[in-house]
């Protein structure tokens, strides 16, 4: 085929790479191609080049996305030659960036072909990979289309590697012999994106991302180990659609199972939509000739008034760090950048837009020591002033949810633009909630060691309440354990959990929503306010001494409370105080029986043998409940109040 190609276009081809690198000049900008689609050959031959001919020309600006080959261009050696500017930052160009050895531009993904077309930033030659012509001289960029098209169409001179190893993806990736100057064919191996198997936190982190997504929705996933671990939680779920900036491993594997079948996207339906890939050759395999695979421009595919066009658009992305207002940073650590915008805001932008859509931020409540990857390429370099680790921590571990970030971080995501945060310790949902609200949804799914921390800089800082309840230690932490899906004798699905930090605005509407008569039996008396100082006493809870529920109703990715139940250990620590209250539009649906069994459950768990309560004379629902249940039950009225006690069988 080669021998044809060459007779049909001979002056596509030279007998060596320097006669070809020979016509870049001094100063000229140098376009690489994108990430795993880089043609690793072109670039080695034009740095031996280089190399032997260090005057050949000098003050060359080198530019691409990203790069996960080695960049030794950024050596001191090539100084006078080669100058990097890069659009993302990745490992091998972190440090050149950080000591001003090379420069990195911020900008959104989507406004890059733009850039380009505009002669804002002119190209002058892009080097480039594809697979081989066909007998009509046409080729196609194969997985890395993004902005490589564009490059095509804007740098005076273009080189491209012809490579067997590159698979066909339909889409916007065809170019043919005329658009490129120079054919220099090489086949290699691609190159390959290996993430880390997920470890448990990334599990956890997966299964509650997988509780937000619904079937039907068209998601958008970052790369790394907590995307993958994301991605594979997603198993379970039908119909899904993806309009992606990367195809992923798991994406492709999705596809396979079925998963992924793109049949209620908004647009494009029955087509996967990205714009380049990184993964395994068997990927890369599976790409090849896929006709429900379409690799689109980065203009298109980042494009946030074309993402809102998904209903139920799910945007999922990582980050390096967090704080309690709601803004975060993926591009870097205080003054020490570490990645970059890439398509991240694009995607929550875009999917924030679109009808039933939701933002995702999906990080580890802690970052470990400097070089581990957190996803969406998003590792973390941990030298931060805050307090040591407790027991769970090791040295150099701190928390990824800060009071604010650090001087000179990037806000790469504004307080407005993320609806879910998401670490191994739970779900924060933050759109249309105070600053004192989202603050303590954030503390609560903090690691346990950093929560006191937290409480403390947020009451400095005047975010929360000051004088917030908290309770240090094991006795405080949540026990996601004793989460129970319940459904009542008259079919009603509820959430029995226990109450949690978060919990006082929840708490708040469920008492509000109290008739006076349903508050005076719970309090026995006429109050009708819930002031903060005593809401608190119902999340601030030393779960070692006491167990409050709420039963929890979800419609509509709203949660309320319908019920609440507590006991308080008595001072024998034989028997505790129970109560419990169904708001009035929820009574006669069995939710305060499941409330009272499975407090029950727990109390005979902790060694109790029975329930003490005070019960307003003519209660008579309470008297029944605890009767019916099978309670050996004693009452004794004085004044109008009787003392129960209910022992259990």
């Amino acid at each position: 085929m080669r021998d044809e190609i060459q007779k049909k276009w001979p002056g596509k081809f030279r007998d060596q790479e320097r006669f070809i690198f020979q016509e870049i000049r001094p100063g000229d900008r140098i376009f690489i191609g994108t990430g795993c689609g880089e043609p690793q050959y072109l670039v080695r031959s034009l740095l031996n080049f280089v190399n032997d001919q260090p005057k050949a020309f000098l003050d060359a600006e080198l530019m691409n996305i990203v790069t996960l080959g080695v960049a030794p261009y950024t050596d001191e050696k090539f100084r006078n030659n080669f100058r990097l500017n890069s659009f993302f930052i990745g490992d091998s160009s972190r440090n050149a960036i950080n000591e001003a050895a090379a420069d990195y531009t911020p900008i959104f993904l989507s406004n890059l072909p733009d850039l380009i077309r505009s002669d804002r930033l002119p190209l002058d030659v892009a080097l480039i990979q594809t697979t081989l012509p066909d007998k009509d001289g046409n080729m196609n960029l194969g997985i890395s289309v993004d902005m490589v098209r564009t490059a095509v169409e804007k740098a005076s001179l273009v080189i491209a590697q012809p490579n067997s190893y590159m698979p066909c993806v339909a889409g916007d990736g065809w170019i043919c012999m005329d658009d490129v100057d120079y054919l220099v064919p090489k086949d290699e191996p691609l190159l390959e994106y290996i993430v880390d198997v997920p470890g448990e936190a990334a599990r956890k982190i997966g299964e509650y991302v997988a509780r937000i997504v619904e079937d039907g929705s068209t998601i958008q996933v970052g790369y790394g180990s907590i995307p993958n671990a994301i991605v594979s939680s997603l198993s379970g779920k039908e119909h899904l659609g993806v309009h992606t900036e990367l195809l992923s491993d798991g994406i492709a594997e999705l596809i396979q199972k079925g998963v992924v079948d793109n049949t209620q996207k908004s647009i494009n339906p029955g087509e996967t939509t990205a714009t380049f890939c990184m993964g395994r050759s068997q990927t890369y395999d599976f790409l090849r000739g896929n006709s429900g695979v379409r690799f689109r421009t980065i203009d298109y595919t980042n494009n946030p008034l074309v993402i809102a066009k998904n209903r139920k658009m799910i945007a999922i992305n990582s980050a390096l760090e967090v704080d309690l207002t709601g803004q975060a940073t993926a591009e870097s650590l205080g003054h020490n950048f570490y990645s970059g915008i890439g398509g991240q805001a694009d995607f929550m932008r875009g999917a924030a837009l679109a009808p039933g859509g939701k933002t995702i931020l999906a990080l580890p409540s802690i970052a470990h020591s400097p070089g581990q990857n957190a996803g969406n390429g998003t590792g973390l370099s941990c030298k931060e002033v805050m307090p040591a680790g407790g027991d769970g921590l090791k040295s150099g571990e701190v928390s990824r949810i800060v009071p604010f970030l650090r001087e000179g971080a990037g806000v790469t995501l504004t307080r407005g633009d993320i609806h879910y945060v998401v670490t191994e310790y739970g779900i924060a949902y933050l759109h249309g909630k105070s600053i004192r609200e989202r603050a303590m949804d954030l503390i609560a799914i903090a690691h346990p060691d950093f929560r006191q921390w937290l409480i403390e800089e947020a009451k400095r800082l005047h975010l929360i309440y000051p004088d917030q309840a908290f309770i240090p230690g094991k006795e405080g932490e949540y026990p996601e354990n004793l989460e129970s899906w319940r459904s009542t004798k008259t079919g009603q699905r509820v959430l029995l959990r226990p109450a949690k930090i978060s919990d006082e605005p929840l708490l708040k509407e469920f008492f509000y929503a109290l008739s006076n008569e349903s508050l005076y039996q719970r309090f026995i008396s006429v109050r009708k306010d819930i002031p903060h100082q005593v809401l608190q006493k119902f999340v601030a809870v030393d779960y070692f001494q006491k167990m409050v529920l709420v039963a929890v109703k979800e419609e509509h990715d709203k949660e309320s409370i319908c019920g609440l139940g507590q006991y308080d250990i008595n001072s024998d620590m034989f028997t505790a105080e129970v109560a419990l209250v169904v708001r009035d539009d929820c009574q006669s649906r069995g939710i305060g029986a499941e409330l009272l069994s499975y407090l029950a459950y727990l109390a005979k768990k902790r060694g109790l043998l029975g329930f003490t309560a005070e019960v307003l004379a003519g209660n008579d629902p309470v008297f029944r409940l605890f009767n019916k249940m099978g309670f050996a039950v004693e009452k004794r009225s004085e004044s109008g109040v009787y003392e129960l006690k209910a022992m259990f069988r």
